[in-house]
């Protein structure tokens, strides 16, 4: 066990709950918190990842290696992407989507005789515009990580000490967050969204975000690397590999890599 007091504690609370469902998405918090589940219950956590449009192909994936590593039951839940309170991507999206989403995760939970579902919120999600917290709030989903205080930078400290893949792992929402509030959601531009992101990664790009106005793709790359793209032909051979996906016109964000970029402006 690490030798931290909000460790300890979060592995007490875990104990408390005897048996739980984890919303599971291969994230630097919810692999850190189906690590210390499984220290805490053993064999009585069971990890849920859901399938759907909006979540990468590569994130099921590492989710399914991750699971398989720390040797923990994992389920996959098929969810729809388009359900008509968010066809045209509200303001309130997210606490729409949630609470779909972990309305079934709760259905799974009872069908397997498990009591109590957590999700990998942390200390610091409160301080972004995040009205999914709501909707967990509504389904009593408990949120371990931040009724312990644990925050971001401390998880990655955690990870890194329990030896986990994901512990400096960019942070990744799923791909509704790159499309503005009121527009309507289509499957095939989650797809093309989902296309250049990973040829980005490819390329070597880890933080980045691929914003889709319509036919324009708004590239997000931390400061530091836009020089990388602006430098030589790799601009060019980026914007015609995104045409391919689907995009007519491709801009780089000059303001570079943040998250919730489209959140800007709320009130």
């Amino acid at each position: 066990m690490i030798e931290n007091k909000k460790y300890r504690d979060l592995i007490s609370s875990l104990k408390k709950l005897n048996k739980v469902v984890i919303a599971f998405s291969g994230g630097v918090d919810s692999t850190f918190l189906v690590k210390a589940a499984k220290e805490a219950l053993g064999d009585n956590v069971i990890a849920v990842t859901v399938v759907s449009p909006y979540i990468p192909k590569w994130e099921i994936e590492e989710a399914k290696s991750i699971t398989k590593n720390i040797g923990i039951r994992h389920e996959l839940l098929e969810v729809p992407v388009i359900i008509d309170e968010i066809k045209f991507n509200p303001l309130d999206r997210c606490y729409l989507c949630k609470k779909a989403v972990f309305t079934k995760i709760k259905e799974l939970a009872k069908k397997c005789g498990f009591e109590y579902v957590v999700d990998g919120t942390n200390a610091d999600d409160t301080k972004d515009y995040r009205p999914g917290l709501r909707a967990l709030s509504e389904l009593d989903v408990k949120s371990p990580l931040l009724e312990n205080g644990i925050t971001k930078s401390e998880i990655r400290e955690f990870s890194k000490k329990l030896n986990l893949p994901t512990w400096d792992k960019p942070s990744y929402a799923c791909l509704l967050s790159r499309i503005p509030y009121d527009e309507e959601i289509k499957v095939k531009d989650l797809d093309k969204i989902e296309k250049s992101e990973k040829h980005l990664m490819d390329l070597g790009f880890r933080a980045i975000r691929v914003r889709c106005h319509g036919d324009l793709a708004r590239i997000e790359v931390p400061k530091e690397q836009i020089s990388k793209i602006t430098e030589g032909d790799l601009a060019e051979k980026i914007s015609k590999s995104l045409k391919e996906f689907g995009f007519k016109y491709v801009t780089l964000d000059m303001d570079g890599y943040r998250t919730g970029s489209l959140n800007e402006g709320l009130v």
